[in-house]
């Protein structure tokens, strides 16, 4: 892949961002780089010296951005508006065709302050840059339509925090995505009622994010937007639920127009289904609870479409929301049978497996990546795999007799025929947890640089990547 620079976000005028700073930082320890995916845009061949003056000191790319850009954004935040919203401590880096000719974002996550940083200090932690990694790795290996930690460089700063005992360390992240445009864009050119930047959003979406849309013109053209963020908005749920994923914080800035999953806080994986289960220690109502996130996303959906209908009065914008939960569910079904390696037999009976996968993980509380390893390509795995597991009298009772019987219905994937890993690859918080002790107090990245590895070839092994992922 050549590197093919395209700034589009200029098309969108100085009102969209503030051009920052980036920090400077008294030192540079490359901790991950991820040539995988920087050889799908042509950077895999930057020597480390460039790649420290690129993804640390944040000198420009060959003819991409010339300065950093801050965007601005509005949104709800447990479900309280917020104008005061913006990059605080990260910006846009450059903008980028891959192989496919899809646009795609380098921006960073720790890399100083901006305009809206709020009063903090525009860091991240160190702590948080790996735990950013781990996440959007095992997201990717699950296939969930993720955004990919691209670079982590330790940055020798004694940060403090609440969450965390201080002083801990420094680092910037650079993450790669598919646009990082939040429903919270919308909703800032709404309260602020810029029409004419409002279509000019919608134009860039389309133009540069969904171009298979670009026949379509004014209210239609809108419709349709919003039409496709709700489907790619269902599917991204669904792909979080059947990864046991729960993301902790799913305020509308943090969701964006395509349909991505980014910017991991306090995510944790289920380690059994639990509807209950809450990632954030401070979602005390427990508002973004594992079972709650359709409901969320619905929820966030409209506040994208009351955005719109600032421009769009007319346009039929219920018909989009009122199709999320079909959607979802659809979503949902095709999801767990990936999950399982299986084909898909129709979507009555895939509707069939997943209801009774979930009251099966429900009831039992068996393991919930434990679950999807034992019964990875069904049937024709299935005597070995529950010969050999752990969990296997777990596999028994009324809810085992359906499920197995609707498991009989199905063929293989193509994945199933190759799959040999001794057991499923988790990424529980205890294991998280562990990782980063190993670093904390013993400077010991043997433990993170071994989940990688393990969390790629289970990636390997499923064959679930997203096409849609960054």
């Amino acid at each position: 892949m050549i590197y093919s620079p395209d700034p589009k976000i200029l098309t969108l005028g100085a009102d969209a961002w503030d051009i920052v700073a980036p920090a400077r930082f008294p030192k540079h320890v490359l901790r991950f780089r991820n040539d995988r995916a920087a050889a799908e845009v042509g950077l895999d061949s930057l020597s480390p010296d460039s790649w420290e003056r690129a993804f640390a000191r944040f000198e420009p790319l060959d003819g991409n951005l010339k300065e950093p850009l801050a965007l601005r954004y509005h949104g709800h935040q447990f479900g309280t508006y917020n104008p005061h919203l913006g990059d605080g401590r990260g910006f846009l880096f450059a903008q980028l065709r891959d192989a496919r000719g899809r646009l795609l974002d380098l921006a960073t996550k720790g890399s100083g302050t901006t305009p809206w940083s709020r009063g903090g200090d525009g860091r991240l932690t160190l702590k948080g840059g790996v735990r950013e990694v781990l996440a959007a790795e095992m997201l990717e290996a699950l296939g969930v339509p993720t955004s990919r930690a691209f670079s982590l460089f330790e940055t020798g700063e004694r940060l403090m925090r609440g969450d965390e005992p201080s002083p801990t360390r420094s680092s910037v992240l650079v993450r790669l995505g598919h646009s990082h445009v939040r429903f919270g864009t919308f909703q800032r050119l709404a309260r602020l009622d810029e029409a004419d930047a409002m279509w000019r959003l919608v134009d860039y979406c389309v133009d540069n994010l969904f171009p298979e849309l670009s026949a379509t013109s004014g209210e239609d053209r809108v419709l349709a937007l919003l039409d496709r963020a709700c489907a790619a908005s269902a599917r991204l749920c669904a792909r979080w639920m059947a990864a046991g994923f729960c993301h902790g914080v799913l305020n509308t800035d943090n969701m964006t127009i395509t349909g991505e999953s980014f910017d991991y806080g306090p995510w944790r994986f289920v380690p059994t289904f639990d509807r209950d289960f809450v990632a954030a220690y401070f979602d005390h109502a427990g508002l973004y609870a594992f079972g709650r996130q359709p409901a969320a996303v619905e929820w966030n959906l409209g506040r994208l479409a009351d955005a719109l209908r600032t421009i769009a009065p007319t346009a039929p914008l219920g018909s989009a929301l009122a199709s999320f939960e079909e959607r979802y569910e659809s979503e949902l079904a095709k999801a767990t049978v990936r999950r399982l390696g299986l084909m898909p037999a129709g979507p009555d009976i895939d509707g069939a497996l997943t209801r009774a996968a979930w009251a099966f993980l429900e009831s039992t509380q068996i393991g919930f990546e434990r679950f999807f390893f034992d019964l990875f390509g069904g049937t024709a795995r299935l005597a070995l795999a529950l010969a050999r597991s752990p969990a296997k009298t777990r596999y028994d009772g009324p809810r085992w007799d359906e499920l197995e019987r609707l498991l009989e219905a199905y063929a293989p994937a193509a994945a199933a025929s190759t799959f040999d890993r001794e057991g499923p690859c988790t990424m529980l918080i205890d294991e998280v947890e562990s990782i980063w002790d190993a670093i904390a107090y013993h400077d010991d990245w043997a433990p993170f640089e071994i989940k990688i590895a393990d969390i790629r070839d289970a990636g390997a092994s499923y064959a679930l990547r997203d096409e849609g992922s960054a």
